[in-house]
């Protein structure tokens, strides 16, 4: 004690946390405890809704009528359960929705329209899953379907772990996509009898420079429970290995260390595949080196006129002659600045270079 963490959600803070707060209270009074709270740190996870749903408003002698013409909509029951109702915003008439498929509707900007009529606004909306609803997602179907390191990774990866998010099961191949590119990439392609090359060579510098990125940015995203955003960093890491001839021995393993928190079983089993006994469990987390974290170089646009004319690629440390010298100099600039008057010329340090001229 104290717990270093708490997670649970909103309907948690009065069965759980009110109870064991006042005891823990009670019993610092008593002095059989030595802390004030019995928690030090404590984060709500949002709900995870059921999959958006979409409703049309319909008359009650027949018509679809656009959402957008439908005031105080809310939700009753009626017959077989639960439907959107409202009123028209002219007529007051109330209308009811009817629920249809995601193949009826199609996107237009910011809303959701009738594919058979682009006029009628469609609502769409997601809810607490339920059972009346019959909204609900069995787990179990997921991980028998693709795994349950694929479930894991689309839950953390749908959003912040404290902001509310709707389920959407056509989004979980993505993850499965990703999982089934690691493998190729690591491991090979069984089915097609192609076996990854993994050698004990350097790595490249950019590749290395990304590397070590990624080992800073996933371990404090851990730390920070920001799992969205460290799932994204490894997923730009295996686009880089993707296509490589070799993959360096040292960019697998520092890899596959990384993604083991959230897809367990199949970095297990690469890890094994490496050529590795012992679990990756026992493993220290990898460290990065702050000096490969510094980019050597940048890569500025070149304005003339404030119309962008190129882009050019100096090193970081390079001073603003020379960076000004070099853009004046670039084939794409020449044409608009040849035989003309160089009124002004501004270097803003690492954003851009920008030439006026008459």
């Amino acid at each position: 004690m104290p717990v270093d963490l708490y997670v649970g959600g909103a309907e948690h803070a009065v069965l759980h946390l009110l109870y064991s707060r006042f005891w823990h209270k009670v019993l610092f009074d008593l002095g059989q405890v030595s802390t004030r709270e019995p928690f030090q740190r404590l984060v709500n996870q949002g709900t995870i809704l059921g999959e958006t749903e979409f409703n049309v408003f319909n008359r009650t002698g027949g018509g679809a009528v656009s959402a957008a013409e439908v005031r105080d909509i809310v939700e009753e029951v009626i017959g077989d359960g639960p439907h959107l109702v409202g009123f028209h915003k002219q007529s007051g008439e109330k209308v009811i929705a009817e629920r249809i498929e995601l193949e009826a509707v199609e996107k237009r900007g910011d809303r959701y329209v009738l594919k058979s009529n682009p006029q009628i606004a469609v609502e769409a909306r997601s809810s607490k899953m339920s059972k009346s609803r019959g909204n609900i997602v069995n787990p179990d179907h997921i991980v028998g379907d693709y795994g349950a390191d694929t479930f894991r990774l689309y839950e953390m990866y749908m959003g912040p772990l404290e902001a509310q998010k709707p389920w959407n099961t056509r989004d979980i191949v993505g993850m499965s996509r990703f999982l089934n590119s690691v493998y190729r990439n690591l491991i090979g392609d069984e089915e097609a009898g192609k076996v990854a090359q993994i050698v004990a060579g350097e790595i490249l510098v950019e590749l290395d420079r990304q590397m070590h990125r990624t080992i800073k940015k996933v371990g404090e995203d851990i730390e920070g429970l920001r799992f969205n955003t460290a799932i994204a960093e490894l997923i730009k890491l295996n686009n880089e290995m993707t296509g490589l001839a070799t993959v360096p021995k040292q960019l697998a393993e520092t890899f596959t260390l990384m993604l083991a928190p959230f897809a367990p079983h199949i970095a297990e089993e690469i890890w094994n595949r490496l050529g590795h006994d012992r679990s990756l469990a026992r493993q220290d987390w990898p460290k990065y080196d702050q000096a490969k974290l510094v980019e050597s170089s940048m890569e500025l646009p070149i304005q003339v006129n404030g119309k962008l004319r190129g882009t050019i690629s100096v090193a970081v440390d390079a001073g603003e002659d020379q960076i000004l010298a070099a853009a004046k100099d670039m084939a794409a600039v020449k044409p608009w600045i040849e035989g003309k008057h160089l009124v002004k010329q501004i270097y803003i340090p690492k954003k851009l270079v920008s030439l006026v001229v008459q």
